[in-house]
């Protein structure tokens, strides 16, 4: 059995992978693109990918595939009718990112919600050292205990945050875009009402056509003007030349996010040419990518060959 990693290196080069060693022979590459995958693959029986497109053009020549395992929950890079078509299996991993996203949810939104920028380069600079007192609090901030968060998307991420959110004690709210996920102990509110009534928004949602440009202008314009917006669901479902201008103009106070909706970042991407560049926070994509996080998700997938290949 050959087993094909198309883009190893989007898991990390970090991680012991020798397990796969005893399934099969094992063919790794660091990226793949969609012109080499047809001839990476030609004799393949098990591809292992993250982001790389699966589709009659990348591995229609792969005449010997079985199984296609997604390094992630999302699925939107597989072409599913056609693997159906060719009786291809596949599997994605969900909840192994649930702690780790989680707590990245928090670090995003105390790095705007404490101006900890601010306060880092205040001390750094020297200017507390030549300072008259003990204290300096330029920035105001305030306490989360007692602030309404509203979740937007309650899968096991949003219902893990909204757990943290209540230890803070802020009074957790959510809507859900699917309108299929439903918790008695969880205020269930109108997507207006979230909107206007949260002083944290955060995103925990899939992409699909009720999500994509969710938070638009008229999203952004129903917020309070000290609300922050943090997004670790899919770039697209925000606007982004619209939240740009919402930071601009102070519609809202702050937006931390770990998706874009082009990835790497786009180099003429609006974020880039904010007034304020303190009011946005922007990490890489690595909410799901603690090292914990992604030794259970590689766990995972070699579970799943051993089970799909001992059926």
């Amino acid at each position: 059995m050959k087993i094909v990693f198309l883009d190893r290196k989007t898991i990390g080069e970090d991680l012991d992978l020798s397990g796969f060693d005893r399934l099969g022979e094992v063919v790794m590459y660091d990226f793949s693109d969609p012109s080499e995958v047809p001839d990476r693959v030609r004799d393949a029986d098990i591809i292992v990918l993250n982001k790389t497109r699966i589709d009659e053009n990348t591995i229609g020549t792969a005449e010997k595939l079985k199984l296609v395992c997604v390094t992630a929950t999302g699925t939107n890079n597989l072409d599913k009718e056609y693997l159906a078509k060719k009786g291809i299996e596949w599997r994605n991993v969900a909840g192994y990112s649930t702690e780790t996203v989680a707590q990245h949810t928090f670090a995003l939104l105390f790095y705007l919600f404490e101006h900890l920028p601010y306060y880092d380069e205040y001390v750094k600079s020297g200017k507390y050292a030549g300072d008259k007192l003990f204290t300096h609090f330029s920035r105001n901030f305030h306490e989360l205990n007692g602030k309404t968060w509203g979740i937007i998307g309650l899968g096991a991420i949003g219902h893990r945050v909204a757990e943290i959110a209540t230890a803070f004690g802020c009074n957790v709210q959510y809507y859900s875009t699917s309108g299929k996920n439903h918790d008695d102990l969880i205020k269930e509110v109108s997507f207006n009402e979230l909107l206007s009534t949260s002083d944290i928004v955060s995103i925990h949602a899939p992409l699909n056509s009720d999500t994509e440009n969710l938070i638009n202008s008229e999203a952004l314009g129903k917020m309070k003007n000290t609300a922050i917006l943090l997004n670790l669901g899919r770039g697209p479902i925000i606007n982004e030349e619209d939240l740009c201008a919402a930071l601009d103009a102070g519609t809202i106070a702050g937006a931390g996010l770990d998706v874009l909706s082009v990835e790497p970042m786009r180099k003429d991407s609006p974020f880039l040419k904010l007034k304020d560049p303190e009011k946005v926070f922007i990490t890489p994509h690595i909410a799901w990518a603690s090292v914990e996080a992604r030794r259970r998700l590689m766990a995972i997938i070699e579970k799943q060959i051993e089970e799909w290949n001992g059926k």
